[in-house]
């Protein structure tokens, strides 16, 4: 049996968005994905001599769950090399579904583009399956560099912006503006605030969303190769 092709599958299935993000912390990505099949396999091995094969996938999910604890330390240790990533892109123009500074970027693409720029860590690209990654938090408990959320089309969790302190957040707001910095006491986002998240490698995503995120590591992959 291969285990790219019938173990890695598997475990993306079963364990939480975490263990998809914390492959794009690895240096290459075009790696990255092997780097977690390579990983799966020393964890069955070992387990294989002493425990039942229906464990296997358990086990698996407590290794990933280490790795995750070290993914979250890393936002939470980097927060100010983020939130200066996220300045240097202050002035760049909103535009509807594009991903790079150079040609535009939408609320949700600003903020995977940071992370992933910054960090390595691979978001959803949509900001309502944003909102269901990482754990929630109040307004009082925000810290730099953490995801906060906005009703701006009467949809819950229509737009996202990064939390950069000071109660400011920074965001590609809408058609016709650029990425800026605003006041979470604004009257029009605190009306429409609809909440936070700290990214501590837990969510709640469904087995699509999770398979979304694995195409997006595998496209990155190709990509690399190709170069």
């Amino acid at each position: 049996m291969s285990l790219k092709k019938d173990l890695l599958p598997a475990i993306v299935k079963q364990l939480p968005i975490a263990t998809l993000l914390a492959i794009t912390l690895l240096a290459n990505p075009a790696r990255a994905v092997d780097a977690v099949a390579d990983a799966a396999k020393d964890v069955s091995a070992e387990l294989a001599k002493e425990t039942p094969k229906e464990t296997m996938f358990q086990a698996g999910k407590s290794y990933f769950a280490r790795v995750s604890d070290r993914l979250a330390d890393s936002v939470t240790g980097k927060s100010d090399e983020l939130i200066n990533r996220a300045m240097e892109v202050i002035g760049v123009r909103y535009r509807w579904d594009a991903e790079l500074p150079q040609s535009g970027l939408d609320g949700s693409s600003f903020v995977g583009y940071v992370f992933k720029d910054k960090l390595g860590f691979l978001l959803p690209r949509k900001s309502t399956q944003m909102s269901r990654v990482g754990k929630p938090i109040t307004r009082e408990e925000l810290q730099p560099g953490d995801l906060v959320f906005f009703n701006t089309m009467r949809l819950t969790f229509s737009h996202v912006g990064i939390y950069v302190g000071d109660n400011k957040f920074i965001h590609s707001p809408s058609k016709g503006t650029s990425v800026r910095v605003d006041d979470l006491g604004s009257l029009y986002w605190d009306k429409r605030f609809d909440g936070a998240r700290r990214l501590d490698g837990s969510d709640n995503l469904g087995d699509t969303e999770r398979k979304e995120l694995l195409n997006e590591v595998n496209k990155l992959k190709r990509k690399s190769r190709s170069l």
